[in-house]
């Protein structure tokens, strides 16, 4: 699935969450839809200021991935394994946003994406940033990580939408 397309899905499925339901933390240390959907901004926020610091980089990083990252890039997407985040990354994503202000982050991410998009294969390859897991990752590899975290979400939002489905029958 084209990365676009995701993100798009994404927003339209945005439409069909009440504020309760995206707002509902359906248990101890699960996120609600809200949450997640924070997250997601977050990270490719984060992931693009990266694809920044490649491009701007001056001096060429000559280490590469780790064998968890060489193996993620292989496969083309993360495991279908929950990930506990440690540290800064594992606080709790903000839960008061409100659809318009998820979907305004969305739109950031495509409107962000876009503009890299095009200049991708003019960032010397060399120009790296580290990730904590997968080693030196070029500007190519974090703008291909963004599709590979929102593809990983997807499975968890079935879930969260599964507790929203029984949640709503024990009412």
């Amino acid at each position: 699935m084209e990365d676009f397309e995701l993100i798009e899905g994404y927003r339209r499925d945005l439409n069909k969450y009440s504020t309760w339901q995206l707002r509902y933390i359906p248990g101890p240390e699960i996120w609600s839809i809200g949450q997640m959907y924070d997250h997601l901004i977050a990270v490719a926020m984060e992931y693009l200021a990266y694809v920044q610091a490649c491009a701007e980089s001056t001096e060429e990083q000559p280490l590469g991935k780790t064998p968890n990252g060489e193996e993620l890039f292989r496969r083309g997407s993360f495991p279908q394994i929950k990930i506990k985040l440690e540290g800064a990354q594992a606080a709790s994503p903000n839960n008061a946003l409100s659809r318009e202000e998820l979907d305004a982050g969305l739109v950031k991410v495509m409107g962000k994406m876009q503009e890299w998009e095009s200049k991708l294969d003019g960032v010397h390859p060399d120009g790296k940033v580290r990730h904590g897991g997968f080693g030196w990752l070029n500007a190519q590899e974090w703008y291909r990580l963004i599709g590979m975290h929102f593809r990983h979400h997807l499975r968890q939002q079935a879930e969260l939408e599964q507790r929203l489905l029984e949640q709503s029958s024990d009412i």
